[in-house]
């Protein structure tokens, strides 16, 4: 009986559908926000268009740039499918639409990877089955869909989870003793902050760098669950917005800080979306006997079934580090889609030897082929690194080059830590198949801290 209780509270309890609605109209909007200021500040451009190549994620090498003008009709699509989305306009078709533009952007050049695109990418492959249409959308007003003022609590459940997954792994992630006992890298980042207006004279001090590491790690770890607690919700998004307000006021993160001020909202109780809702004339029903959504797809046991096995592997997944030897920062194998959030302060420097047949050799000079960003990236991240050899190997050999190897001579420094030998300057990179294996021509992680 209490597993049944369970999973009818997890799964098929009726609930108000408005918490989704907000959800929907204000993911749309600020989305639809997000690609109008790519745009007019011309990244696009910048980011997609100037450069010779682009770095991919491991198992999307075959993800390719379109043609020229195209890359602009690609985020067109995902401006529109945002409009779409927000007014509940062919709302399936427009989820499926942004899932495939975003994703397909994201997935161009792992130079701009950043996890609230992975985020935003989850968020949309959700909306695709949400029924988030159901209430205050054209698709009701033009017949194309039945209106409900009830759906099943598992569509408001999925993103609830998505959403305290990235609060509570980002403080996971923060247990470490560079951020908890050195106060890295906020000891290097918050002094340069301290024109800011009202808080900027405090940023100089390192007392200010731990009390902030532990106050987020400690935000982060409990947030969603003083988000979840009526009694302390007000405060809880109280903190959030000012959390990300201030973050967004020191760091250069995008939309990030408003995607999740907007998007935490769903935390709220029904009658706190119904108020809202009624200021711009929206009613519900006051008994779950007005229209409802069934609740027979959520008792399905291939329903159930997979969204266990989304769970799992949203729990299971950013542990895939653990599979690798040494400093996960410094060699960063399994770093990337783990909700690590503003860990590391890492700068590279990484030397191209290109050499022939005969033993000759040319040094590489990255600006001729790499924008400044795509550099700054490369130089600290290892399978970055192999694509670039793979690409000079191609380049020259296409130059009439008969290349025996491309090596590097690669030096980073992490969290303030002085500079040192990064990769095996003897092993030909171009040689080698990125894969899940340990890169073992990274040379081990050596600490001068304690």
């Amino acid at each position: 009986m209490a597993i049944k209780n369970i999973t009818h509270n997890l799964f098929s309890r009726k609930v108000s559908i408005a918490p989704l609605v907000t959800f929907r109209v204000l993911f749309g909007l600020v989305m639809l926000i997000s690609m109008v200021r790519f745009w007019a500040n011309g990244w696009i451009d910048m980011q997609y268009l100037q450069s010779a190549m682009q770095f991919k994620f491991f198992g999307f090498d075959w993800v390719a740039m379109p043609p020229g003008e195209w890359v602009y009709v690609l985020f067109a699509t995902c401006a529109l499918s945002c409009v779409m989305i927000a007014l509940g306009l062919f709302y399936r078709v427009a989820a499926v639409l942004f899932f495939i533009t975003f994703t397909y952007i994201e997935l161009l050049d792992a130079t701009f990877y950043l996890n609230h695109y992975y985020f935003i990418s989850l968020v949309g492959l959700l909306l695709v089955f949400l029924p988030a249409n159901k209430k205050a959308s054209l698709d009701v007003y033009l017949g194309l869909t039945s209106k409900a003022d009830h759906i099943p609590v598992l569509a408001q459940n999925l993103v609830m989870f998505h959403l305290g997954l990235v609060y509570f792994f980002a403080g996971v992630a923060k247990l470490n003793s560079d951020w908890l006992f050195h106060a890295m890298p906020l000891a290097i980042w918050l002094p340069a902050q301290d024109t800011l207006p009202v808080i900027g004279g405090l940023l100089k001090y390192e007392a200010t760098a731990y009390i902030m590491s532990w106050a987020g790690a400690i935000y982060d770890l409990t947030i969603p669950f003083f988000l979840l607690s009526k009694r302390f919700r007000w405060p809880a998004y109280a903190a959030v917005v000012g959390f990300h307000v201030v973050t967004w006021a020191m760091f250069q993160i995008g939309m990030f800080p408003f995607i999740m001020i907007a998007s935490t909202l769903i935390f709220f109780s029904a009658a706190f979306h119904q108020r809202l809702h009624a200021l711009v004339g929206i009613r519900y029903g006051e008994t779950e006997s007005e229209p409802t959504m069934g609740v027979e797809w959520t008792t399905q046991p291939l329903v159930r079934l997979a969204v266990v096995a989304v769970i799992c592997f949203q729990l299971v997944f950013p542990f895939r580090h653990m599979m690798y030897d040494g400093n996960l920062y410094w060699h960063e194998q399994g770093y990337r889609f783990g909700w690590r959030v503003m860990l590391t302060e890492k700068a590279g420097y990484a030397q191209f030897k290109v050499e022939d047949t005969q033993g000759r050799f040319i040094y590489v000079d990255n600006r001729d082929f790499l924008m400044p960003v795509q550099e700054k990236m490369m130089s600290t991240q290892p399978d970055f690194m192999l694509q670039y050899a793979q690409f000079l190997k191609d380049e020259y050999t296409a130059q009439g080059v008969d290349v025996k190897a491309v090596t590097t001579e690669a030096f980073v420094t992490l969290n303030g830590r002085s500079s040192r030998p990064f990769i095996d300057s003897s092993v030909d990179l171009s040689s080698i198949e990125d894969s899940w294996q340990q890169k073992d021509w990274i040379l081990p992680f050596k600490s001068d801290k304690g």
